[in-house]
């Protein structure tokens, strides 16, 4: 295992994080920030992001709050006048502008390295390739372009290289029609199109996994357990913990986790998104260098949480207990599914009256489908994965109105 110290601030240096992002992840960044005594700045764009409204009335300054872009680079170098390290809650960040605060002695971690590695999705599949790891087949695609003569049949998975999440810039395609229709979405807007997207081979996998592994400036290593995630229109609807797998493909897939952080020379949390297929074959499908949905459960069910877990790594800290504290867990996105400016006060309440749940709302001002409102996590008295689906689909059938 590499070992090598990362050079940069250490943990007695560092009593003020920087976090590029004030949605959700930054909100729950700053609450585990507080527990480790860290202070804590943000740049975010909207003061009524979560990380900018949940905060107390006396970590409102402009120190600690830089309403900005998140590709403002110049708003970043504001930023780090206030903090010793600077992290990110989502990678839509002007990568070249902050080499250059890099070059003047910025800190940040994970290393801009790191992320030149995962922005571009058909460069991070190509990283994965070349350290040996399983993805599906990929290639590069223009309008111009035959799928059949790149090797690709239908169903297939076309994806915007850039700039994709939450289901975004994601598109299952399963004939002709639906990949012309797809392509004269665009004609309107034919920017750079030669550089815009992917094509994937689309995975007949069994189940849908994820890991979350963190890496520490001084590389120790903690791996949290493996989760079953469900997506609904390529968005998370639910992730379960733990999961019953083959010893060989648990391995592989702590191994992969491993072999992933130390290529990248990571400093922080990786969440891994995998396929795993009826033969127990394992396909990395996407990594994001950032705390990550799939690990929001890690709050309540876990010794450490994903966040705490991240700020230990970048700040230098010994690494937490990544271990779950309970027998099981379920997390359940509440996502948006109307259009509409409500707190959903009494959907809210079921949800917190349903037995050993944990419900954490975001404090977003506007609902929209598919926009992240909060989520819930239920803490279980067995692994049972049967009965830890019939939960989620309960706490489902709570919130949304289709069930």
């Amino acid at each position: 295992m590499n070992m090598n110290v990362i050079q940069g601030p250490t943990a007695a240096d560092i009593h003020q994080v920087g976090a590029i992002g004030g949605g959700q992840l930054a909100w729950m960044m700053l609450e585990a920030a507080q527990r480790l005594g860290l202070e804590m700045a943000i740049q975010t764009p909207n003061a009524h992001d979560p990380a900018v409204i949940n905060r107390s009335p006396d970590m409102q300054s402009e120190k600690k709050v830089i309403l900005a872009r998140i590709a403002d680079a110049k708003a970043t170098a504001r930023l780090a006048q206030h903090c010793q390290v600077i992290t990110f809650e989502n990678e839509f960040v002007d990568l070249p502008a902050l080499k250059e605060l890099e070059t003047q002695g910025v800190c940040f971690r994970p290393g801009l390295s790191v992320l030149a590695a995962v922005l571009d999705k058909l460069e991070q599949r190509q990283f994965l390739r070349s350290l040996g790891l399983s993805v599906p087949a990929f290639a590069a695609i223009t309008p111009q372009d035959n799928p059949q003569a790149l090797g690709f049949d239908f169903p297939l998975v076309i994806k915007s290289r850039r700039h994709g999440y939450d289901g975004q810039g994601t598109f299952i395609l399963r004939d002709e029609v639906e990949l012309q229709e797809f392509w004269q979405r665009f004609e309107s807007d034919p920017t750079d199109i030669a550089q815009r997207f992917m094509v994937e081979a689309f995975v007949p996998f069994e189940r849908e996994l994820a890991i979350m592994a963190a890496r520490s400036a001084t590389g120790e290593i903690a791996l949290y357990p493996v989760v079953e995630t469900y997506q609904k229109q390529q968005v998370c609807r639910w992730a379960i913990a733990p999961v019953t797998l083959p010893s060989p493909t648990q391995t592989q897939i702590e191994t992969l986790a491993t072999k992933l952080l130390e290529a990248l020379d990571a400093v922080g949390i990786l969440g891994i998104e995998l396929f795993l297929t009826p033969d127990d074959r394992v396909f990395v499908n996407e990594i994001a260098p950032r705390t990550h949905n799939s690990g929001h459960l890690t709050i309540d069910a876990c010794a450490t949480s994903q966040f705490e877990q991240h700020l230990r790594a970048v700040c230098g800290l010994p690494l937490g207990d990544p271990a779950l504290k309970v027998a099981g867990a379920v997390m359940v996105n509440l996502l948006g599914f109307e259009t509409a400016q409500s707190d959903y006060i009494e959907k809210r309440q079921r949800l917190a009256n349903f037995p050993n749940a944990k419900v954490h709302w975001y404090g977003k001002a506007d609902a929209k489908p598919g926009r992240k409102l909060g989520h819930v996590t239920v803490l279980l008295e067995s692994a049972d994965r049967d009965s830890a689906i019939a939960v989620a689909q309960q706490i489902e059938a709570l919130w949304y109105p289709d069930g």
